[in-house]
Order: structure tokens, then C-alpha cells, then sequence
């Protein structure tokens, strides 16, 4: 049985498995999942180095195939495990896709990633609110992109549902709830119209509900 290491509260993790429930596959009968990362532990124990010697989260093993990084772990399901082609599109939608997924990757989530970890992971008296909300606000700009291609169809590639959704739509899901949940820290969020009706259409279409967060998980 496949096997997937990581805890539910790890946006990784949750990309991963948004990507299987879209696959139809179900958490204990078609893979295992471990909970693993915080205070699960067991990521820094050799067993798991072993296995990703980062001591990261999501870790897949799929019987002699071992993957870490997240977006790769989506390529590898919607490539091994797409047989009703709920992913399926031609070269262009494709790679399209891709881009954004590396976007995601290299591009937005460094700056998000500081507002996130600063406002979730870091003790109050240590916070750099400076950094934080400049941070957010650099989001704000990079995800205006985003909403000026959402203004011409419907998903970040096309008119189809692609994994890119998956990674792009996680990663806004925290941005709102953060500004939701640290207004004053934050600063202004950015009325993105064609991003708020994107994300409606995510809710309504696809698997999103059953794995992304309603509250940010904030570490004491």
C-alpha cells in the first residue's frame, strides 16, 4: 500500500492530499498516511532520514518509488494514478499548469512564507512585524498576477482543474485566513475579485473542503 508521511496541518501535505482525494483514492484504503513533522516528531528519527534526508514533510513511498518535495509527489500521482483523466489536457494546459506550480514554488511562497511563519510559528516577543507586513503586502502584489489571468478562464491554465490549482489555492486559502485572523499585523488585503470567484469555484468543484484548514494551526 502506498504510504504518505505528514501531518494534515503541513500545506504540503494537504496538497498532496487534495491531489489523491481528486484521484479517488481513500486514506486507509488505498495508502497509509503517518502522522509526522511538529510535534508528531518522528522526521529527524534515521528511519525517516533514510527516507528524505531533509527531515521534511510530505514523504510518499509507493512501493520501490520514495519522493519528497510536494509538487513532484503531485506530478508522480496525476501521472501514475490519473485514469479517469481528472487532470488529463493537452501539451499547453499542461505545462501551463507547470508554470504556475513553480511560481508557487520559487516565486509566491518565499514572501508568504514570512508573514506565515512569522505570525504562526515565532513567539509573540520575537516577531518581526516590519518584515511580516511587508511581506504580506509583497503577496498581495504577487497574487494580483494571478488574479489578472484568472480575469480570461477559469483555473490558472485553462478552463480545466489542474494540479497548479491545487498548490496556488492553498497557498491563498492562508493568505486570507492570516489577514482574517492578524488584520492589524498584516495590513490591507487586496481585493482580488477574479482570485475570490476562483476559489468559490474550488469550493463548489472540487475536493478542496475536505482537506484545507477553516483556522489557522499557531504554534505556541
Amino acid at each position: 500500500m502506498m504510504r504518505l508521511w505528514g501531518r494534515k496541518s503541513s500545506i504540503n501535505v494537504q496538497k498532496v492530499l487534495w491531489c489523491l482525494a481528486e484521484l479517488g483514492l481513500k486514506e486507509g484504503k488505498d495508502f497509509e498516511r503517518i502522522d509526522a513533522g511538529l510535534q508528531f516528531g518522528i522526521n529527524n528519527t534515521p528511519e525517516f532520514l533514510k527516507l528524505n534526508p531533509n527531515g521534511l514533510v510530505p514523504t510518499l513511498e509507493d512501493s520501490d518509488v520514495v519522493l519528497w518535495e510536494s509538487n513532484t509527489i503531485l506530478r508522480y500521482l496525476a501521472h501514475q494514478y490519473d485514469k479517469a483523466g481528472r487532470f488529463s489536457g493537452d501539451i499547453k494546459t499542461q505545462y501551463e499548469s507547470e508554470k504556475w506550480m513553480d511560481w508557487q514554488l520559487g516565486t509566491m511562497w518565499p514572501a508568504l512564507r514570512i508573514a506565515f511563519l512569522g505570525l504562526t510559528r515565532t513567539p509573540e516577543s520575537e516577531r518581526n512585524y516590519q518584515a511580516i507586513s511587508k511581506a504580506y503586502q509583497e503577496t498581495n502584489r504577487l497574487l494580483g498576477l494571478l488574479d489578472q489571468t484568472l480575469a480570461k478562464q477559469n483555473y490558472c491554465s485553462g478552463n480545466q482543474f489542474q494540479t497548479g490549482d491545487i498548490v496556488l489555492a492553498l497557498c491563498v486559502s492562508r493568505w486570507m485566513m492570516l489577514h482574517n485572523t492578524f488584520p492589524e499585523q498584516t495590513g490591507e488585503r487586496a481585493n482580488l475579485e477574479h482570485i475570490n470567484a476562483w476559489m468559490k469555484r474550488l469550493e463548489e468543484e472540487t475536493c478542496f473542503n475536505e482537506i484545507a484548514e477553516k483556522e489557522l494551526n499557531i504554534v505556541k
